[in-house]
């Protein structure tokens, strides 16, 4: 009996090899996940990050090496509050977790009942878990019954290169369609929880929903949900609720940024021979050497998303690139790609034919005339405080 979906065609042995090179023959490959593909498809540009994270670099450990050290990522007592937090969501066989997706997204459906399907999802292997799951997803869309998948493993290929993606859970209800699940272990107050925190992740369950709509697709009858369910504690107790969020824009706006990706193999086959990001191998000059080989497009808000993102940024400053500025100013400036040009075009030194450096000079005449006005009209004096009645 075939599986959906089919695995997927097995890499050219010289590029599975050049990826090995790369991160360095002993060292595993770390798999990409949904976050990292979240803030990879918010800088599709950046081809650094996307052969480190094709290859399967460990770049917590490489920026080490480079003596710019992430210092970002989750606590230890948030990881443990978040693993007990969905096993209470998940406790009872997921009978809660149930009863907040019929809630919340089917309400009119059957309610499930205490012999709602929760099937073994265990295999060798994430190939081997992704099959499993899709056959999962198959019987459970025939059976037209609420089935829990618990941690399913999905396929997704990004930049040519398979990635094996893990959500908390994927709900199919009785008419055929699949929800996605993301547990998460911030509060929710009155309702509302934190925007930036429900933006990430709605951002990470985009991802999701992309890799499930791969294999429905292949089947007759399966729809992928674009609205899905986040679970976060009730104010400030244990209690789960829920919330529907419609992921539509985050999915439209992953999508088109993945497929802009570079692929691979292409970034790969620029690269010198004998090139490798192994710091047990290589020094730290020549893994310096190395990451300067492949170009990045820094941008500020790396700082939250990359582990490279602090040896970027002190290359963007050394080159004196207004990339460290940010996307927006980088984007007004045109082709004023270092601070110096810049600074030259706002004291008329620049190039007069260009329109971006004209308006940076205009801006400045503007500015130093309001300051000199400013200078030379006295100052307003200040009203006079009334004296207290009492």
């Amino acid at each position: 009996m075939s599986s959906y979906p089919p695995s997927s065609p097995a890499q050219p042995t010289s590029l599975r090899q050049r990826l090995a090179g790369l991160r360095g023959p002993a060292v595993p490959p770390r798999p990409l996940d949904a976050r990292a593909l979240a803030a990879l498809a918010a800088n599709p540009g950046c081809g650094r990050r996307a052969l480190l994270d094709g290859a399967g670099v460990d770049k917590t450990a490489l920026a080490t090496a480079l003596g710019s050290p992430a210092s970002f990522g989750q606590s230890q007592f948030a990881i443990v509050r978040g693993n007990s937090f969905e096993a209470k969501v998940k406790g009872d066989g997921g009978a809660e977790l149930l009863r907040l997706v019929h809630a919340h997204l089917a309400p009119s459906a059957e309610p499930p009942g205490a012999g709602a399907r929760v099937p073994d999802l265990t295999a060798a292997g994430p190939e081997g878990r992704a099959a499993r799951t899709a056959l999962a997803l198959r019987e459970a869309t025939s059976a037209k019954d609420w089935t829990l998948l618990d941690h399913p493993m999905l396929a997704l290929e990004v930049a040519g290169s398979p990635a094996y993606l893990e959500p908390d859970a994927v709900v199919v209800h009785p008419d055929g369609r699949w929800t996605v699940v993301e547990i998460k272990s911030f509060p929710m107050i009155d309702g509302a929880a934190d925007a930036a925190k429900v933006g990430a992740a709605a951002r990470q369950a985009a991802v999701y929903v992309l890799a499930l709509e791969r294999t429905a697709g292949k089947l007759p009858g399966a729809e992928v949900g674009h609205t899905v369910l986040l679970v976060c504690p009730k104010d400030f107790s244990n209690l789960p609720t829920a919330a529907a969020v419609d992921i539509r824009r985050e999915r439209s706006v992953t999508r088109r940024q993945l497929d802009r990706l570079t692929r691979v193999e292409e970034l790969a086959a620029a690269l010198p021979e004998g090139l490798s990001f192994d710091p047990a191998t290589r020094t730290a000059e020549e893994l310096v050497e190395a990451v300067s080989a492949v170009d990045a497009a820094y941008a500020p808000e790396c700082l939250a998303a990359c582990e490279l993102a602090f040896h970027c940024r002190d290359r963007a400053r050394s080159a004196d690139q207004v990339t460290a500025l940010g996307r927006s100013v980088r984007g007004e400036l045109g082709a004023l790609t270092t601070v110096e040009a810049a600074l030259a075009a706002a004291a008329g030194t620049g190039c007069a034919e260009d329109p971006t450096a004209a308006a940076l000079h205009r801006a400045a005449r503007l500015r130093a005339e309001a300051l000199e006005l400013a200078a030379v009209r006295p100052p307003r004096p200040s009203p006079e405080t009334p004296a207290c009645p009492c």
